[in-house]
């Protein structure tokens, strides 16, 4: 393979700032998300003096705060934490495709990365696999994703 120019985050959060959006609705989920995201972070490097978690309704609400933190100009990334658990109505999918759309467009309006912690899940056992049990916890894979994120954007 040829060598070509390679640019790469590296995962070092020392001197950075971060806000965490949270949920409220599934709260009992939403709690180790946001832990998770916490936990990476200050492993690497960031104090938590600088992270500030916000809390909000729901996921419906988490793009219009996200929105704001992101244009503060105080944050080097936002990371969003949910969880949207399927009922028997279509009201999932609603909230669900909002959320993602809302935050899409945060970041690309914004040029600040924005993680998508949100689960969307059809079952109460899938939202406990994927906040820090058999399927790891999403919280920690938004917070490395918005880490890299934005040491890469420093480079570009």
């Amino acid at each position: 393979m040829m060598h070509v120019n390679t640019i790469e985050g590296q995962l070092d959060a020392k001197g950075l700032k971060f806000a965490l959006v949270a949920g409220r609705f599934n709260d009992f989920i939403t709690e180790r998300l946001v832990g998770g995201a916490v936990d990476y972070l200050t492993r690497h490097g960031a104090d938590r003096a600088d992270l500030t978690l916000v809390r909000v309704p729901g996921a419906f609400e988490i793009p219009l705060a996200a929105k704001k933190l992101a244009h503060s100009g105080n944050y080097a990334g936002v990371i969003c934490l949910g969880a949207v658990i399927r009922g028997a109505t279509p009201h999932f999918d609603f909230v669900a495709n909002e959320c993602v759309k809302g935050l899409a467009h945060v970041m690309l309006e914004s040029n600040v990365p924005v993680g998508f912690g949100v689960l969307t899940v059809d079952t109460l056992e899938q939202a406990i696999e994927r906040a820090g049990s058999k399927a790891g916890n999403k919280g920690v894979e938004a917070a490395a994703a918005v880490l890299e994120m934005v040491r890469v954007l420093e480079q570009l």
